[in-house]
């Protein structure tokens, strides 16, 4: 197998377990496995060296919640100033004109970004499934195979539309005996287990107002019987709170409690609204969280106690939620967003413990950089495989150069400037399983450009088609 060095890195932050950083350092790769970390010079040969000088490595980001589709409806107008119930019914009237090669163009567009902001390996879930189109989660699994990353895509599911009381259209539903057994299928056909796996497939019913509690049961039995991870939104607004109080009689997160929905092959995302009690049962259970900041900012959700969270041992990762309600795929943007909102009074306040100070409450740079590795990782069971620098890890790493005129006067601490100095494309290069995927801060061997315009085509492409329907729903009803 082929060997790579990186040396005089500038800067090598391992995210190990002792958050260990080594300056003027090198890190040798052989095929897709780390064999050897250290400071100075390497002793050895390889057979391609990269030069370093002035940049620092770290681990590949780990997203652990998106929806690729999204990217097609990024900043629509007629939702850009909604929150998320309003913002979920009127996009699914758009939603429900994707086509096939809608979501394999919308998935390839989400990875492009996410690779170019250091992210090397994603989830997503992806739980809408209109009418006409079959096989749509294949398209997003060849999409990723074709960009090189790690991917850990979820079967999605709704199976409550309108005429049963949720919110979505009943013609991107299904019965949930059509998505049991298309779970069956899409696990049969793509999941692979195996160390440093490239494709491994989770199930992920929507949310609780879009399920019905029988799928998230029948979900959860073929999980555990298969060795699989499962995902949904939890406790993301006030609105779903008062669904299940509603509909079940208890709060979000008792809900998955009664339907054992809890452990550590539990991950849920953006979990805004939880109490005390709820923050110790996730710590207890080893049930991690995907903390989507702009997300929860963008929809006026909320402030997720995150502080909360990691004092009582819980495990958070960081994720940059679907494109249409971010409206970028950017991770490494996604870490300055959760460095900067855990600092407000809104979020130390609530996140306070007896005999702290508010100031005392907020993350560091370092803090939210290992959230995006390391917790990532553990949320997605890489745990052992990626998000840290160390032998026997998957050779998944970014290099971000600080010869920027953003990170002019800020190397005084190099790994800190990532994030509080941050530069828009401060992305060097992008290694996911020791092959290089961006190289000089471009994607190796993707037509970019055409990339870009089939994406606009067909983003304008549903939107007309949407708002004719609409036209012609409204003057057939007149």
């Amino acid at each position: 197998m082929e060997s790579i060095l990186f040396k005089n890195v500038l800067l090598i932050a391992t995210m190990n377990d002792r958050r260990e950083k080594i300056s003027n350092g090198y890190v040798f790769i052989r095929g897709p496995v780390i064999e050897q970390v250290g400071a100075g010079k390497f002793e050895g040969q390889a057979d391609h060296v990269i030069d370093a000088t002035g940049k620092v490595l770290l681990p590949g980001f780990v997203n652990t919640h998106h929806h690729l589709y999204q990217t097609l409806t990024r900043n629509v107008p007629e939702v850009q100033n909604v929150p998320l119930f309003d913002w979920l019914m009127g996009l699914y009237e758009i939603w429900r004109e994707i086509s096939l090669e809608g979501f394999y163009t919308s998935a390839k567009v989400g990875i492009a970004e996410l690779l170019l902001s250091g992210c090397t390996t994603t989830t997503d879930h992806l739980y809408l499934v209109p009418r006409r189109v079959e096989r749509i989660h294949d398209e997003e699994i060849r999409a990723a195979k074709e960009l090189g990353i790690r991917f850990h895509p979820t079967r999605g599911s709704m199976s409550r539309g309108k005429s049963q009381g949720g919110l979505p259209p009943d013609d991107v539903v299904q019965t949930e005996s059509d998505i049991m057994r298309d779970c069956e299928r899409v696990v049969r056909d793509h999941h692979d287990g195996s160390r440093f796996s490239m494709c491994r497939i989770a199930l992920a019913p929507c949310s609780p107002f879009s399920v019905t509690d029988e799928l998230l049961r029948a979900t959860l039995k073929f999980a555990r019987q298969n060795k699989l991870r499962v995902h949904t939104h939890l406790a993301e607004t006030r609105d779903e709170e008062e669904y299940c109080l509603k509909i079940y009689g208890c709060r979000p997160v008792e809900l998955m409690r009664r339907l054992e929905w809890l452990g550590e092959d539990v991950w849920f995302a953006h979990c805004v609204y939880l109490n005390q009690k709820e923050i110790e049962l996730f710590a207890k259970t080893g049930t991690s969280v995907a903390h989507c900041p702009s997300s929860n900012m963008r929809l006026g959700s909320g402030i997720a106690p995150i502080r909360q969270l990691v004092d009582a041992g819980a495990n958070v990762s960081l994720a940059v939620d679907g494109s249409a309600s971010n409206d970028t795929s950017n991770m490494l943007a996604e870490t300055r967003q959760a460095l900067l909102v855990h600092r407000l009074p809104e979020a130390t306040d609530k996140n306070t413990s007896a005999g702290r100070a508010a100031h005392e409450n907020w993350f560091s740079a370092e803090d939210v950089l290992w959230m995006a590795t390391r917790g990532g990782a553990k949320a997605l069971g890489f745990g052992d495989e990626v998000g840290s620098i160390e032998a026997g890890k998957a050779a998944d790493l970014i290099l971000i150069d600080t010869n920027q005129i953003s990170f002019a006067g800020a190397l005084s601490d190099p790994l800190a400037a990532l994030v509080f100095s941050q530069a828009s494309n401060a992305v060097h290069s992008t290694m996911v399983n020791g092959k290089m995927v961006v190289e000089a801060g471009r994607l190796v061997g993707v037509n970019l450009e055409g990339l870009i315009q089939s994406q606009n085509r067909l983003a304008a492409e549903i939107l007309e088609k949407a708002r004719r329907r609409n036209l012609n729903e409204v003057t057939s009803g007149e």
